[in-house]
């Protein structure tokens, strides 16, 4: 009887300790899940503007997202209207540096990159800090702000790096 006991709280125990360690962050350097997937997200909305893919990034933000560039802020409807329309061409991200910060149902992503666009016809490249806001919904990860900041730092972009 000692040992059936003894054996249900150190299983017991041990099921408690598995499921907290689910949620600590990982070893230094290695995303946690939930920080992957914000990555993962990160890395398939860059594809989908390139794309110029407005059904999925009007799933992807959420209504209330906002967008500030260098030009201005707005929406979600000028967002994917700019999009649509070319106003603005996404054309290639290349992401050199990315860190998630996970508070709850907020994630905060940094993208330090370099973007090649098309921007009224004109194509351009600038090294930005991207900051993207993501809040989960319904189990789902949405954007709620996407905000780029000029770097001082150089382009390091060359037309052999890869896309993201």
């Amino acid at each position: 009887m000692k040992k059936l006991m003894l054996l249900t709280v150190l299983l017991t125990a041990g099921t408690l300790f598995c499921s907290a360690q689910a949620d600590l962050p990982s070893a230094p350097g290695t995303p946690s899940k939930a920080q992957q997937e914000i990555l993962d997200l990160s890395k398939t909305k860059w594809s989908w503007m390139a794309d110029k893919n407005v059904d999925s990034l009007n799933t992807l933000f959420t209504d209330k997202c906002v967008f500030v560039h260098m030009g201005g802020s707005w929406g979600k409807t000028q967002e994917l209207s700019t999009i649509k329309g070319g106003m603005i061409w996404y054309k290639k991200a290349a992401v050199y540096g990315a860190s998630v910060n996970i508070f709850d149902n907020t994630a905060i992503l940094l993208n330090d990159i370099d973007l090649l666009a098309v921007v009224g016809g004109n194509e351009v490249v600038h090294s930005f800090m991207v900051t993207e806001v993501y809040l989960k919904e319904d189990g789902k990860w949405k954007m709620g702000s996407l905000t780029f900041s000029q770097l001082l730092r150089p382009v390091k972009m060359t037309t052999n790096t890869p896309q993201h």
